[in-house]
């Protein structure tokens, strides 16, 4: 009964704190964001998973919805300017 209790505390935890199976792309930045050449950090509290397993986050559910328009565009579009030394 006790390690029950153990492992109830422990996956709580995590999902307080918000523990995914991976850490999301782009150092939790809007993906969208990104697409636009814009730095907005989230709490990614509003996310997508790709087909390929990635997490992607997004500063509201607006932006989420736009870059699923054209997620293969959008993603590279992102992926373009994160790679530039002077995004960071």
């Amino acid at each position: 009964m006790e390690k029950a209790h153990v492992l109830s505390a422990v996956i709580g935890g995590f999902m307080a704190a918000g523990v995914y199976a991976g850490d999301p792309e782009f150092k939790k930045e809007c993906a969208m964001g990104l697409a636009m050449k814009k730095h907005i950090p989230t709490e990614c509290s509003v996310m997508w998973k790709s087909e390929n397993g990635k997490t992607y986050c997004f500063g509201d559910q607006t932006a989420k919805e736009e870059f699923l328009k054209d997620k293969e565009g959008n993603l590279s579009k992102a992926e373009v300017f994160w790679s530039q030394p002077e995004a960071h």
